[in-house]
């Protein structure tokens, strides 16, 4: 394991078509130390007939971790559906299974930063130890990174934090900067990918987001930039997630994503922090 912090295939990145075997086996071949699972890709490694103990098993076989789980969303609705609440239960017992400290959070819905704030803070106090890490996404209720930091700083819980992710940074028309010392201290984890200079129209970019996102490095958007700008920050991120949602290069399948966005992930980090290299 690295020494600050695992360097970890993000649970899109292959897909949701895939056996949780197959999934383990590919990172760790590549030469990641981690894997992140969504609620739905746990669900479905159920669904395949293993249980809790067959998945650590599975783990255990190839010394791999699940470091990153995901996703709640929808915890601002006033009248939240059964299945978003059993979602949210899942995911903190997801954590619990696997000994992950945080969850990574969206939201969809726009709201007030008052009234968000609120509602982070109920979700806050439903994880109990366990962190809330919510994600700032272009197309989002939380577009930007400073309306999710206010949000955070709002809510006053201890445990609601951020995740910064390269591609929702950059989409969001945000440069790379200076953070402050109180809003580094509120980043628990950070995901990275590239983007091409032109994005997609604003009324299809989560369209982009979900199907046509680059390796680290690869595009436009200096990769190298953004983490500079997390280190410089003196920001240790509990997990490097490699988030590469692209069809293109899940079609030519599970080995060859994870082998490809491994390879241009170490160049990057071998060139702005070699410190979180393997």
């Amino acid at each position: 394991m690295s020494r600050m912090s695992p360097l970890t295939i993000s649970s899109w990145t292959l897909g949701d078509q895939c056996r949780f075997e197959d999934r383990v086996k590919a990172a760790k071949e590549a030469g990641y130390e981690a894997i992140g699972l969504r609620a739905e890709t746990y669900v479905d490694a159920l669904n395949e007939g293993l249980t809790d103990q067959e998945i650590l098993a599975i783990l255990e076989k190839y010394q791999l971790i699940v470091s990153e789980v995901e996703y709640i969303v929808q915890w601002a609705e006033a009248q939240r559906s059964y299945e978003q609440k059993y979602k949210e239960q899942l995911c903190f017992h997801m954590c619990r299974l696997f000994k992950v400290g945080h969850i990574n959070c969206g939201l969809m819905e726009d709201y007030s930063i008052e009234y968000t704030a609120q509602k982070l803070k109920e979700l806050c106090q439903r994880a109990g130890d366990l962190i809330i890490g919510v994600e700032p996404m272009p197309y989002s209720g939380l577009p930007t990174f400073d309306k999710a930091y206010a949000v955070v700083r709002e809510s006053g819980a201890e445990n609601a934090m951020l995740i910064l992710d390269t591609w929702h940074w950059v989409r969001a028309d945000q440069p790379y900067r200076d953070l402050t010392p109180e809003e580094a201290a509120k980043v628990i984890s950070i995901q990275i990918n590239d983007a091409y200079e032109r994005p997609y129209a604003t009324s299809i970019l989560r369209d982009e987001s979900m199907h046509d996102r680059l390796a680290p490095g690869t595009g436009a958007k200096d990769t190298a930039g953004f983490l500079k700008m997390v280190k410089e920050a003196g920001i240790l991120p509990k997990v490097v997630g490699v988030e590469v949602i692209s069809d293109a290069i899940l079609a030519k399948g599970l080995a060859e994503a994870s082998h490809y966005t491994f390879a241009h992930t170490k160049k990057v980090l071998a060139e702005v922090w070699p410190e979180l290299l393997p």
